[in-house]
């Protein structure tokens, strides 16, 4: 039989999501096209950096770059989640814990693994299982566990195509079409609450996650992310626009290197919403769906990750807490200040193993023959321009970024203070599956290109 590529899959469903998006949120399409046209504008101003994505396979991508978010209820949406998204190629990477941050989940992003799949379709769904035992109200507990426990939030066609995905081995032409369109069901906003609004009350009263989570028919996506070129302009253009910002850009400060991911979102919009009632429906209202840009820079090592945890928690520490609207210029002049301690320049993040790189054999390199090169080597090659480095792109997520994210949607209210500690194993038990590693992942990539320029130096010589 004749498969489709689940790279080919995946975009299909990103296409659609991301048009079904744009249907549902409007001002998600004027977003898109004011990061588009500040892309384009920065690529004719810095032809370094449109060489350094020609390079890398990330300028044909960059248009159709996307990651959106769902949070979800039970362990049995997790288990069938993970499923339905390894039919399009997508595995479950990195665990991060938003507990600390006063949001009742735990995390993973769905995404693809291989530079060269991600290139073709790098989507990802940043993916939340709601914490029901963090819920202190044991009543109200068992009210929500009970809603929970009524839905089905994917079609019976979507789990009978992926149970037919993973008995034959993959989907034709025909199957996929169905499976992309049943599937995007599962994402769609629903106007009708199945539960009455007192209870999505009670549940908003807890926390307005937990409500957004239990009272609705499925996890509608709450918001999808095209990737800009310059983040600082594009939240210029909002205000410009007429696209209320959130008052800081999560993440690392403005830099001539971008490091992992800065961060910036539209604030949430209020929906109405149709609740039910012993005589007819009630309206009400939600808000929890927003639009979102992201800027993404290099992948750190765990030696560049401590050094950026370290001068975050210091800026933070000084600030005295986490930067709201009425701090924001202050922490982002703090967040400058303190980050000017991280080197700046490629050669210097590579020097000091703070960041992970291509490897690159330059088409007019000079090697001595009669010699076996090897890793040891690649300071001189580099230095005598033999080879050359590019960035690998970090393709994740920033667990304080991720909360800032939430926390700013959810109002002045939205943070509550749990007593807990980070459960990963309950987590991977819930997904019926470990998490990837992310680190790993990118120090394969880097040693893959290590490996394939030392081949190639010394067949040349």
């Amino acid at each position: 039989m004749s498969w489709i590529n689940p790279d080919e899959i995946r975009s299909k469903f990103s296409a659609l999501m991301s048009d079904m998006y744009q249907n549902e949120v409007p001002l998600y399409g004027e977003l898109v096209d004011l990061v588009k046209d500040v892309n384009n504008i920065t690529l004719i101003k810095n032809s370094r950096l449109q060489h350094q994505l020609e390079q890398t396979g990330e300028l044909s991508r960059l248009s159709q770059e996307r990651h959106g978010a769902i949070r979800i209820g039970k362990p049995e949406e997790l288990f069938n989640m993970r499923r339905i998204f390894a039919v399009m190629g997508m595995q479950p990477v990195g665990y991060y814990d938003l507990v600390p941050a006063g949001v009742p989940v735990h995390s993973t992003a769905f995404r693809a693994v291989d530079a060269q799949s991600l290139n073709v379709s790098p989507f990802r769904i940043f993916t939340s299982l709601l914490r029901l035992e963090l819920i202190d109200d044991e009543n109200l507990r068992q009210l929500a566990e009970q809603t929970l426990a009524k839905r089905q939030i994917f079609t019976e066609q979507a789990l009978a195509l992926t149970e037919k995905f993973e008995q034959q081995g993959g989907l034709n032409a025909e199957d996929a079409e169905r499976f992309v369109t049943e599937v995007l069901e599962t994402f769609r906003w629903h106007t009708d609450a199945p539960v009455t609004k007192e209870l999505y009350q009670a549940l908003h009263d807890q926390h307005r996650l937990i409500a957004d989570v239990v009272a609705f028919k499925g996890p509608h996506i709450n918001h999808l992310t095209p990737r800009t070129l310059d983040i600082d302009v594009v939240q210029v253009g909002m205000h410009e626009r007429d696209i209320p910002p959130k008052a800081v850009i999560e993440g690392p400060p403005r830099r001539n290197c971008p490091i992992l991911l800065r961060q910036t979102s539209f604030k949430a919009l209020q929906e109405k919403v149709n609740f039910l009632n012993a005589d007819a429906q009630q309206e009400g209202s939600h808000t929890a769906r927003f639009g979102e840009i992201e800027q993404r820079g290099v992948a750190l090592t765990p030696k560049g990750r401590e050094l950026y945890d370290q001068l975050l928690s210091k800026t933070r520490q000084i600030l005295g807490g986490a930067p709201t609207e009425s701090n924001a210029a202050q922490y982002m002049a703090l967040l400058a200040e303190n980050f000017a301690a991280f080197p700046d320049s490629y050669a210097e993040l590579r020097d000091q193993e703070l960041a992970y790189f291509y490897y690159y054999l330059n088409a007019d390199a000079a090697v001595t023959a009669n010699k076996v090169w090897t890793e040891q080597d690649l300071p001189q090659l580099i230095q005598q321009g033999a080879v050359s480095i590019e960035p690998i792109v970090y393709e994740d997520f920033l667990p304080v970024s991720a909360a800032g994210i939430f926390q700013s949607n959810l109002g002045d209210h939205g943070q509550t203070s749990y007593q807990t500690v980070s459960n990963q194993d309950l987590f991977e038990q819930c997904l019926g599956a470990q998490v990837l590693d992310e680190i790993a992942l990118y120090a394969e990539t880097q040693q893959h290109s290590i490996a394939k320029v030392l081949a190639q130096l010394n067949t040349a010589a």
